[in-house]
């Protein structure tokens, strides 16, 4: 049998959740069951019961708010507990259409992928301005080039997940979700397709950035975290390379006037290139033993998938009333 389910993260987000929850499907070919989860990450409007009136399956709730990437990797856990075959993940502000469900699964059914992404085909969306058409473009191809995957709309958060790809997802930011799984993804292995998808109408501003530039600093400093904690000593050799050419230039002028027989009063630049050179290797010995410790969460990350694993077998055997363990979650069922 096969069982989908949906999550969906929210927060305060009592006007919309009915328009996303009125258009999810509650049927797919292929699939036997059909259920919907909600991540209550802290809402103080009338979410949960908004969500309890349309007939949500589960409900999960945060105590207090603690963010988008946090409440994804909470739903992760939840479903895969409830025993879910594939999870699909949408927002709570209606952005996604929910009759695309069964076009990001048919890949995933088909055997084809374990992980789909949306592709939003962000250059028709008439209410994106073209300063935040030219950064999503800029900043997929990025994604794309460091997790040597071919999505075209890394920033997606509508997407689907096998249960085997959705037990190797281990999230660490506290920013988002979707640059993560996708590096994490290539990363792994993980096969991932993308197909395309429609949007609604927006119904509100975003509420994981301020502004552009915030989302940019955001978004930059995951994408060179994630990147560094799985690459990390080409990272710091290239540090390492930039460090030591910068302190040969000043010693090669110090040389050169050395020779000419001038070299007593450039002796600055002999310090500097010095003080560069030896922090470039420094740096070089400290990519090194980063490369060491990577090595190290990797097994750490195999031995949390075997973990994962002896979990749901002991849940599939156990009651469903102890699925959710954790001081900061409570189950709502239906």
């Amino acid at each position: 049998m096969c069982k989908l389910i949906i999550q969906i993260p929210c927060y305060n987000e009592e006007q919309t959740l009915p328009a996303t929850l009125a258009d999810l499907p509650r049927e797919i070919e292929g699939v036997d069951v059909v259920e919907w989860l909600i991540i209550d990450d802290g809402s103080t409007d009338g979410t949960v019961s908004a969500a309890r009136e349309f007939g949500v399956d589960h409900v999960i709730r945060h105590r207090r708010n603690r963010g988008l990437a946090i409440s994804f990797q909470t739903g992760i856990d939840a479903c895969l507990q409830l025993g879910a075959d594939i999870i699909v993940n949408t927002d709570g502000d209606n952005q996604y259409a929910g009759c695309d469900i069964a076009k990001l699964v048919s890949p995933i059914l088909s055997g084809e992928a374990d992980m789909v992404v949306g592709d939003r085909q962000t250059s028709t969306i008439e209410h994106f301005s073209r300063k935040k058409k030219a950064l999503q473009k800029i900043g997929s191809f990025i994604v794309r080039k460091l997790s040597k995957t071919d999505v075209p709309d890394c920033v997606s958060g509508f997407r689907a997940f096998s249960r085997e790809a959705a037990i190797k997802i281990n999230i660490v930011s506290s920013f988002s979700y979707t640059i993560e799984t996708i590096i994490q993804a290539g990363r792994k292995k993980v096969a991932i397709q993308s197909v395309p998808i429609s949007t609604n109408e927006q119904t509100r501003k975003s509420r994981l950035f301020k502004n552009m530039f915030h989302f940019l600093g955001r978004s930059g400093a995951t994408i060179v975290r994630i990147y560094s904690m799985y690459n990390p000593l080409k990272v710091f050799c290239i540090i390492s390379l930039i460090m030591i050419l910068l302190g040969v230039a000043p010693i090669l002028r110090f040389l050169f006037y050395y020779f000419s027989g001038n070299g007593s009063g450039h002796l600055q630049s002999l310090g500097l290139g010095s003080a560069l050179v030896i922090m470039g290797f420094t740096t070089l010995i400290t990519g090194l033993l980063a490369d060491l410790i990577s090595f190290n969460r990797q097994l750490i990350e195999l031995t949390l998938e075997k973990v994962r694993k002896i979990e749901l077998v002991q849940n599939s055997t156990g009651s469903k009333e102890n699925v959710f363990l954790g001081e900061d979650l409570t189950n709502h069922p239906k």
